[in-house]
C-alpha cells in the first residue's frame, strides 16, 4: 500500500513539474529581447563605477553581538536593509530571525500542550516559521504596487513642469515636493542626490535599485536615451505615461481574470487543514490515529505534501506576468 501512495506521489509530483517548465516557457520571444534590450541599457557599463546609494545603511543586523557577527559574516547587510526599505518597515534582520523563531516554538508549545503528541506541533510549527517573513514581503509588494500606481501622475507632472521650462532635475524636486508618499519620497531622494552632486545616471540607476518596477525601468531608460540623443524630454515622459497606465489598466484586468483562480486555489489548500481541525474537534481520538499510527503519519506526510503541491501548481498557473 506504502509503495502504491509513494508512486502516485512521485507521478504527481513528476506531472506538476513539467507542468511548471512548460507553463514557464510561455513568455513571448519578442517580450524576452524587449526587456533584455532595456536591462542592457539600464546597467552601468563595464568601465562605470557601481551605483553609489548615499542612503546610509544600517550597519547593526541585530542588538544580540553573537548574532550580529553571524549575520555579517553572510553578508547579508545590504540586501536585507534594502528590502526592508522596500518594504517600508525599520526592523532588523536580526529581529526577524528572532521573531520568526519565537513565534514558531510558542505556537508549537501551545500544539503540544493541547494534543501530547510532537509530529503535530512540529508541522504546526514550520507552517508559523515564515509567517513573518510573508508579512513583511506582503507589505512590500503592496508598496512598490502603490509606487507603481503613482508613477504616471508623478511623471505627468514632471511632463507640465518641462513645458512651462524648468529642467529635468526641478521636475525632479517639483515632484518629490508635491507628490505623495511613497513616490514623493523615492523621487525626492533622487534630487537631493543631484544636489549632492552624484551624476544624473547613477541616481537614476539608484531610484531603480531601490523601486524594482518595470515601469519606473522604462522611465529611467527613456530618459537615459533621451540624454544621449536628444529629443523633447516631454513628449518621451507623456509616452511613458501612456505606457504606465495601459500596463497598469492590463495588469488589473488580468488580476479580474485571475481572481476566480487564485481564490480556488486558497479554498482548497486551506480545504484540508480547516476539514482536519474540525474533525479533530469532533472527534480527538479518531483522528490522532494520523499521528499515532505509523500509516497514519505515512498518509498525513502523503497528503501534506500533495497539499502544497497543488497550491503550488495552481499559483503557477494564474500567475501571469504583464
Amino acid at each position: 500500500m506504502l509503495l502504491i501512495a509513494l508512486s502516485i506521489f512521485l507521478c504527481v509530483a513528476a506531472i506538476a513539474v513539467l507542468l511548471a517548465m512548460t507553463v514557464g516557457k510561455g513568455a513571448s520571444k519578442k517580450i524576452t529581447t524587449r526587456l533584455a534590450a532595456l536591462d542592457r541599457e539600464i546597467i552601468p557599463a563595464e568601465n562605470e563605477e557601481p551605483a553609489a546609494d548615499i542612503r546610509k545603511h544600517q550597519e547593526k543586523l541585530s542588538a544580540f553581538p553573537w548574532l550580529n557577527r553571524f549575520l555579517t559574516r553572510l553578508n547579508l547587510a545590504t540586501k536585507s536593509s534594502l528590502f526592508f526599505y522596500q518594504a517600508g518597515v525599520t526592523t532588523s534582520l536580526g529581529a526577524l530571525i528572532l521573531m520568526s523563531l519565537t513565534g514558531a516554538v510558542a505556537a508549537g508549545y501551545i500544539v503540544y500542550v493541547r494534543t501530547g503528541y510532537g509530529v503535530p506541533a512540529m508541522l504546526v510549527s514550520l507552517a508559523c516559521l515564515p509567517l513573518p517573513l510573508r508579512f513583511i514581503q506582503w507589505k512590500r509588494s503592496k508598496r512598490l504596487a502603490l509606487l507603481e500606481q503613482q508613477l504616471p501622475e508623478a511623471l505627468s507632472m514632471m511632463a507640465s513642469a518641462l513645458r512651462v521650462g524648468h529642467s529635468f532635475v526641478a521636475g525632479l524636486g517639483a515632484v518629490g515636493e508635491e507628490s505623495p508618499e511613497p513616490i514623493g519620497g523615492e523621487m525626492r531622494k533622487c534630487f537631493e542626490e543631484q544636489n549632492y552632486g552624484v551624476e544624473l545616471r547613477t541616481s537614476l540607476l539608484n531610484l531603480t535599485r531601490r523601486v524594482p518596477v518595470q515601469d519606473f525601468r522604462i522611465f529611467v531608460a527613456a530618459v537615459l536615451i533621451q540624454k544621449e540623443s536628444g529629443g523633447n524630454l516631454a513628449e518621451v515622459l507623456e509616452k511613458v505615461v501612456q505606457t504606465a497606465r495601459e500596463r497598469f489598466r492590463l495588469k488589473k484586468q488580468v488580476g479580474v481574470h485571475t481572481a476566480q483562480g487564485k481564490m480556488t486555489g486558497w479554498v482548497l489548500s486551506a480545504l484540508p487543514i480547516i476539514i482536519g481541525l474540525l474533525m479533530y474537534l469532533l472527534n480527538p481520538k479518531g483522528m490522532s490515529v494520523l499521528w499515532t499510527r505509523p500509516i497514519g503519519l505515512k498518509m498525513l506526510y502523503i497528503a501534506s505534501g500533495m497539499d502544497f503541491l497543488g497550491a503550488m501548481i495552481i499559483r503557477k498557473i494564474v500567475k501571469i506576468q504583464v
